[in-house]
């Protein structure tokens, strides 16, 4: 099976119900669950990547590659992400 791409993920995504949702949130891995969460942060506060890149002193395409999945991030550098969009990330062992 072929991959989708981030935009055909983007797609489907806007198609499905809650239920859905629900469902493909219970799949996914911790790494997909931070990466999807700090995606929608980013998008919820109006910011391009470009912006939130120069906020946390990065470039571009590694935010890009992070929201991706093509990007393994250092913790430290997850921190600096959720710092610049003004949340805390908080990591949790069951």
């Amino acid at each position: 099976m072929e991959k989708e791409s981030p935009q055909e993920a983007v797609v489907r995504q806007q198609k499905e119900s809650p239920q859905e949702a629900v469902v493909r949130q219970q799949k996914e891995s911790p790494r997909e669950a931070v990466v999807r969460q700090l995606k929608e942060a980013r998008r919820a506060e109006g910011m391009t990547q470009e912006y939130l890149a120069e906020l946390v002193g990065t470039k571009k395409s590694n935010i890009s590659r992070l929201e991706s999945g093509r990007y393994n991030p250092s913790l430290d550098f997850l921190v600096r992400v959720a710092e610049g969009l003004g949340k805390r990330l908080h990591v949790k062992l069951e």
